[in-house]
């Protein structure tokens, strides 16, 4: 029939009853294979084409009862009942045999549909690990990502298109527990193989430290500077001074637009803003830039004159003919003035208000995006950021503004010199929420963000969100992900996010989820031409995340509280650091 299938008489399954565009009902006439199928298991359908055979997935395995009475005017009353057993399959491609000049390929799509009474064949034992080969041998061998092995055959390896994974955007989701922080080691230890990898892991918990450590490390370590680390001047440490907020992000953080004096005070900010960036050009001697730049561009000024320049003009009295009198603005920025200066003094601010003085050179942005996403020989090319010291109500604003930057960047950059790079957003439910439940702040980084999901993949940028919860994701995020790596799910809510995602014809497979073990998961997507179940490969004991459940009862009987340790972290939750 086909030069990797060879179908023995035990493997028939049936014959074909009914077919529409998504669907297709078998009757089975080998009774003797009803113990051997089971819901998700392979089936190949012969069509009117001699090389040509469609692939379906088992969705649902029945047996209708008939029951036939005799005529209720004659005395018998004997019941006669008769059974079929029924399979309905989706349709998930086609294999050619041959196809032109090409031999054993499988494609998505349907070219031509069955006929009724078309012959079925389980594809199991050989047939299963040939079919499985197959798909594997489809990818070129530089494009391989491979992840695992298929459930269905433990000896095939699950590999999945590494261009179509990353261009496309991803999603890997599963509730706590479920094994997403091993799947984004495991993928970033197969992407560390490759000389030039360039992904940058926004880790909100610390757990991909682990990477970054030791003779085996994959990762450069990073992290956003907390109170604690406001003077110091190492390359591993991040600040986001305020210059690097355009006025949309600095105003949702300090504008109160409820105030009535809330355009007056985005006018006057806005304004001095621009002519504090402009001296620093004329400083600079960046004439050019200064003839083109707007108040949105990442040029340091000193925030000191800026406050100074807005108590002028909140204190200063007007002319008039009979003396002074009150000033056009007099009064009118006061509390603009304290909500800003409360922001400046806050610690927990520091990283964008207080951050170290070289951070006001203006080289310091080219060098600090350099080491992000430039290379060089001394350090690897996936870099992990610690943002377990950011408060969570300051996370959008932290995330949103380093998204966009490294973005601008991409778009700003020489077409032909650019290089793609991936965004890992670890718990992102933390800061890219639902639009319907966003403030101010959080609704400014998911602009940066969604910008990127909808228009990053011309620019060579791509985002792999993680998250527990993917009803609380923006849908316009999911909505742009074309691969989904989806472990454990029990939540409706988010089953029902990641139905609506998929095709028709691959819904029913939402229903494996909550069945799904640790490090189990469902793949669907362009990059790899069979949704299927998998078992993700572990990561090497060093690259572990640091996110293991603990054992409660286990520990409760052998480890004792330590008194010294519980004060310790009172002291470190005042001082807001750990060293």
């Amino acid at each position: 029939m086909s030069e990797i299938f060879s179908f023995a008489g035990n493997e028939l399954l049936g014959s074909v009853t009914y077919v529409d565009t998504s669907q297709i009902i078998i009757e089975i006439e080998n009774s003797d294979i009803m113990s051997q199928i089971s819901v998700g298991n392979l089936v190949a359908i012969e069509t009117g084409k001699k090389h040509q055979l469609l692939i379906s997935l088992i969705d649902k395995v029945t047996r209708k009862y008939i029951e036939d009475f005799e005529d209720e005017e004659t005395e018998e009353t004997d019941i006669m009942v008769s059974s079929a057993d029924y399979v309905k399959v989706n349709i998930i491609g086609t294999y050619h045999s041959v196809l032109g000049e090409r031999k054993n390929i499988f494609k998505r799509g349907v070219d031509t549909f069955p006929q009724i009474e078309s012959k079925c064949y389980c594809i199991s034992g050989v047939n299963l690990q040939s079919f499985m080969n197959l798909l594997s041998d489809s990818i070129e061998s530089e494009k391989q990502l491979m992840l695992g092995t298929f459930m269905m055959d433990s000896n095939a390896k699950a590999v999945l298109d590494g261009n179509k994974f990353f261009q496309r955007h991803a999603a890997i989701l599963g509730s706590t527990g479920s094994g997403k922080s091993w799947c984004v080691a495991n993928i970033l230890e197969k992407a560390s193989d490759l000389k030039y990898a360039n992904i940058i892991v926004l880790d909100m918990h610390g757990e991909y430290s682990s990477l970054t450590q030791g003779d085996s490390k994959i990762a450069e370590s990073y992290k956003i500077a907390g109170p604690g680390d406001l003077e110091k001047n190492q390359k591993d440490i991040l600040f986001l001074p305020y210059w690097l907020l355009n006025r949309e992000e600095m105003l949702s953080m300090i504008l109160d637009r409820s105030d009535s004096n809330a355009p007056n005070q985005a006018s006057r900010f806005t304004l001095h803003i621009r002519d504090l960036k402009l001296e620093t050009l004329i400083s600079e001697e960046k004439q050019n830039t200064a003839k083109t730049f707007t108040v949105d561009s990442p040029i340091p000024f000193d925030i000191k004159k800026l406050i100074a320049k807005l108590k002028d003009d909140d204190t200063r009295k007007g002319i008039g003919k009979t003396g002074s009198v009150k000033g056009e603005w007099e009064g009118k920025l006061t509390r603009f003035l304290s909500r800003l200066e409360t922001k400046i003094e806050d610690k927990t601010y520091g990283f964008m208000f207080q951050p170290h003085v070289d951070s006001q050179n203006y080289n310091w942005l080219a060098k600090m995006l350099c080491n992000l996403l430039g290379y060089s020989d001394s350090q690897k090319g996936i870099k992990i950021i610690d943002f377990s010291e950011v408060p969570s109500d300051v996370l959008p604003v932290v995330t949103g503004t380093l998204a966009r930057l490294l973005y601008d960047v991409q778009f700003w950059m020489e077409a032909e010199k650019r290089t793609p790079f991936t965004l890992v957003c670890d718990e992102a439910h933390l800061y890219l929420p639902t639009k319907d439940e966003a403030d101010a702040v959080q609704k400014q980084a998911l602009y940066n963000f969604e910008r990127i999901a909808k228009e990053g993949r011309k620019y060579g940028v791509s985002l792999l969100p993680v998250s527990q919860r993917p009803s609380d994701v923006s849908k316009t995020i999911l909505s742009q992900c074309n691969n989904f790596v989806v472990l454990r799910l029990t939540n409706e809510r988010d089953k029902g996010v990641i139905k609506n995602l998929l095709p028709d014809s691959l819904k029913s497979t939402i229903d494996f989820l909550p069945l799904l073990d640790v490090g189990e998961a469902l793949i669907v997507g362009d990059a790899i031409l069979l949704p299927s179940k998998i078992l993700l490969d572990k990561p090497i004991e060093s690259h572990r995340p640091i996110s293991a459940t603990k054992d409660f009862w286990d520990d409760w009987d052998k480890c004792k509280q330590d008194n010294n340790s519980v004060q310790q972290a009172v002291e470190f939750l005042r001082k807001q650091s750990r060293v």
